[in-house]
This record gives structure tokens, C-alpha cells and sequence, in this order.
């Protein structure tokens, strides 16, 4: 049972005791729920400094520590509080991330707990309901969902991830697509590490209460369809007495089923999106989701969409495909806060250049901390840094990529400008429809950018192009 806390966020930045104390009630119900164990005493001297805008140093040495120590105990409650509340917390905005908290209304907790927000933060063990409605009473997602019960979740296999970055406009659409729309299959697709299952982590918290039924599958290991259904068919069965066809509860009830990680159901060395051998069975279970009569949403994620899957659609096509691109300016500068790089003069050059992909620019933004902020500073210029981990991580996508895909890439990372199809199919010794199906793939694929019919190859892909090329040689 929480604590009843009422705890006003306009006091944050100039705390009385009795506020304090509250902040530190609620972020300790936060960090138990993620972690079974409450604040030590670090952690809530982090907290208490971070109230009273005490710098780092200073709370180190008031509770008799080392910096870093301390900075390490931030960093830990920073990453806990980004996961809860879905976006990026840090010393600096801890108060204005409670304060847009406000804004949003409610701050879900693990499970079936909630803080619901008001002028003051009410936590409250019935759950979220309207300032004027009963305790009791239903709310308006109960009220439109067609069911009396709590809704059935299976999310054991939603990863838990930390901070989240801006895609507002993205959760928008996702939103509008899935709730409104109400579209019965959904692409989520995007380079690796673009934030794609961020994004729909980030989603499902926001709508999972809008279904009776929703469950997180990982295809990481590739399931047959017929293993998929087995899990869907103990899932449904869990709260219902019939043995039914998961197709059944998908047309009775209204449900979600995310599917992360498609692409281990699809071939390497082929274009994008061929099936496996052994999983064209799930073509034929994308066609009947949606094409059948029926209320509920499948969410696919993954670095290709089918093969078959249209990239452009019409009004009346029923799926739809989001292909993420890179964070915008200000995200990705917060990304770089966040590694510890607020400061750094080549910020907006390195986001650039790394195209506001997250993963590259925390792979980078490590390297560049471990060797010392000013390293960029002492490098040639334009100098595209590749860490280990980050070549292994392009070179697991590079891997499936067809011979052809990979004599377009070779061809674009000779060209210093954004080269048309004309100049392209000229260029490249390979018959113009191979060429036109391998440049649609590697745009399917994210690895290529179009603009105005021009092609460019970004400049972090272009070196690991010549890395490969250096490679086979």
C-alpha cells in the first residue's frame, strides 16, 4: 500500500522539509518497484543535493565520498526514474521532468499501481480517475473497452529500457493508427539502434489499457507460427474457459500482440524482407490479420518489413509502416548530456554525422569520454569515429545484405555527393533492374537516405563500407 503523498511539484525548486521528505517518499516507491530495495543512504543524498541544486562535488563531500561514487549513485537513480516516467531524467531537469509529469497527468508504477496527478501528486492504490469522479467509478478507458475486467497483459518479454527521447510526433501517429484508425497491422521498422523498440515500449505503457488483451512476443529466436500460436493459445487461455484459436480472441476482443525482432524471420544474403523457408507460414498470418473482419492490432518491429508489405500506401490499405528516422537536434543533444558531453564543441557536427541514431551516438559518446572529452578536438577533420562495438553492430546488419545490395553500397561510398538513379544505373555494372530492386531494398533497410531522387549513404555507414571493402581484399 503507497503512502498517502501529497506532494506539489512548484515547490521542487525551492523544497521546504516536509517536500523533501515527500520526494523522497515517491522516488523511493519508484526505485522499489524497479528494484525490490529502497534508497541507501547515497542515493537519497543525491536526491536531497539535487533539491537544494548542490553540485556533485559538494554532495561527495557532505556525505564523505568520492565524487564519482556519488556520480555513479546519480547515474543508477537518473536511469530508474527515466524508465518510469518515459523520458530522460538527469540532476539537472529532475525538477521540470516532475513538473511536465504534471503536465501528463499520471505517473504509471510497475504492476497495477498508479500516481495520479492533479494539482499535487495523489498516489493512489484504486488506480487513475477524473478529479470529480468516484474512487470507484469507472474509468473512461474502462468505459469504452469491451470488457468489465482489468485488461489481460503478458509483458515479461517487453525489454525494460531507460531514458526516452522526444518521438512525440512518431507516438502520435502510432496513436493515431492504432486507436483511432483502429489499423489491424502496424510496421514499426528502422536501422538498428534507431530506437524502434524504444518507441513502442514507450507506446504500449501509453495504450495497454486501451485492449483486453495484450502481449509482448520476442521472435529473437525465431519462432515457427505454430510455436507463436502455442503461446497465444496459454496466454488467452489464462482467463477464458474455451480452448479457442487465437484468431477467435482476436475477433471477439480487442487485443495487441507486439512482435519484436522480425527480422530473424527473413533470409540473409537476400533482398529485405524474404522469408525463411521454415516461416512463410507467417505471410500467410500478416495477409489474415489484415484482410479478416476483426478489432484487434498486431505491432511488428524490426530492421525490414515483409517483403510484400507496400512501403506506400493508400487511405484504404489497412496496415501501415513507420520507418523511424534519426532524433532531432535537441534529443540527441540531451543524449550527449546525458554521456556526460554537455559541453562538447563539436555537438551538433557529431549528431550529424551520426545521424541522430541513439545507439551510435551513445557507442561514440562513450569512446569519446573514456579517451577524454577533447578527443574530437585533436582528430583530423571529419574524422568518423567507429568503436568496436558499434562496427559489430553495423556488421550484424551488413551480414544480410544481398551481393547486389552490397555492390550498390560499395559504388555510393565512392560518391562524395548525392548521386540520381540515372547517374546511378550508369555507373553501377549491374543490370538496371537488379540495381532498381537492390536500391528499393537498401532503402527498405534504412541504410541509404533519399532526398529530392538523390541517393547519399551516410558517412558512418560509408566507413564501414570500407572497412568491409578493406576486409575482403
Amino acid at each position: 500500500m503507497f503512502p498517502n503523498v501529497n506532494y506539489n511539484t512548484e515547490n521542487l525548486t525551492n523544497p521546504d522539509p516536509m517536500n523533501l521528505k515527500e520526494a523522497l517518499a515517491l522516488v523511493d516507491k519508484i526505485v522499489f518497484e524497479q528494484t525490490g530495495q529502497h534508497l541507501n543512504d547515497l542515493q537519497e543524498a543525491v536526491l536531497r543535493g539535487t533539491v537544494e541544486h548542490q553540485a556533485y562535488k559538494q554532495i561527495a563531500q557532505d556525505f564523505d565520498c568520492s565524487e564519482s561514487n556519488a556520480r555513479k549513485a546519480g547515474a543508477e537513480l537518473w536511469q530508474i526514474l527515466s524508465e518510469e516516467l518515459g523520458e530522460s531524467v538527469n540532476k539537472s531537469n529532475f525538477g521540470s521532468a516532475m513538473k511536465r509529469l504534471h503536465n501528463s497527468n499520471t505517473l504509471k508504477f510497475t504492476k497495477v499501481k498508479e500516481v495520479t496527478v492533479s494539482d499535487s501528486f495523489n498516489i493512489c492504490p484504486e488506480g487513475r480517475h477524473p478529479p470529480d469522479t468516484p474512487p470507484n467509478s469507472p474509468s473512461p478507458n474502462q468505459q469504452t473497452a469491451n470488457t468489465t475486467q482489468p485488461p489481460t497483459q503478458d509483458l515479461s518479454e517487453m525489454p525494460k529500457l531507460g531514458a526516452f527521447y522526444s518521438r512525440t510526433t512518431e507516438l502520435d501517429t502510432l496513436k493515431t493508427w492504432i486507436l483511432e484508425q483502429r489499423r489491424p497491422l502496424i510496421t514499426l521498422t528502422g536501422i538498428g539502434g534507431i530506437g524502434k523498440t524504444r518507441l513502442a515500449v514507450q507506446l504500449v505503457r501509453q495504450i495497454k489499457n486501451e485492449f483486453e488483451y495484450v502481449i509482448w512476443c520476442s521472435l529473437e529466436t525465431s519462432p515457427t507460427l505454430a510455436e507463436l500460436e502455442d503461446k497465444l493459445k496459454q496466454f488467452f487461455s489464462q482467463s477464458q474457459q474455451q480452448n479457442l484459436p487465437p484468431i477467435k480472441y482476436f475477433q471477439k476482443h480487442r487485443c495487441l500482440v507486439v512482435l519484436d525482432d522480425i527480422q530473424n524471420l527473413f533470409l540473409s544474403g537476400e533482398f529485405a524482407g524474404k522469408y525463411k523457408p521454415k516461416d512463410r507460414e507467417y505471410r500467410s498470418l500478416f495477409k489474415h490479420i489484415q484482410n479478416l473482419s476483426h478489432q484487434s492490432c498486431f505491432l511488428l518491429i524490426g530492421w525490414e518489413q515483409p517483403e510484400d508489405f507496400p512501403q506506400v500506401t493508400s487511405p484504404n490499405t489497412r496496415s501501415r509502416t513507420l520507418q523511424l528516422t534519426g532524433l532531432d537536434i535537441p534529443a540527441a543533444k540531451q543524449i550527449l548530456t546525458d554521456c556526460g558531453l554537455a559541453e562538447i564543441d563539436a555537438g551538433e557536427t557529431l549528431i550529424q554525422h551520426y545521424e541522430g541514431n541513439p545507439l551510435w551516438l551513445k557507442s561514440v559518446a562513450a569512446q569519446i569520454q573514456e579517451l577524454g572529452g577533447n578527443l574530437t578536438e585533436l582528430l583530423p577533420n571529419n574524422t568518423i569515429l567507429l568503436p568496436e562495438n558499434l562496427k559489430n553492430i553495423l556488421q550484424q546488419q551488413f551480414d544480410r545484405l544481398s551481393e547486389t545490395e552490397q555492390q550498390i553500397l560499395s559504388l555510393l561510398a565512392t560518391k562524395n555527393q548525392p548521386i540520381n538513379l540515372a547517374k546511378l544505373l550508369e555507373t553501377a555494372q549491374i543490370p538496371p533492374s537488379d540495381a532498381v530492386n537492390a536500391l528499393q531494398s537498401l532503402c527498405r533497410r534504412s541504410f541509404i537516405k533519399k532526398e529530392k531522387n538523390l541517393y547519399t549513404l551516410p558517412v558512418v555507414l560509408k566507413q564501414q563500407v570500407e572497412l568491409f571493402r578493406a576486409n575482403c581484399h
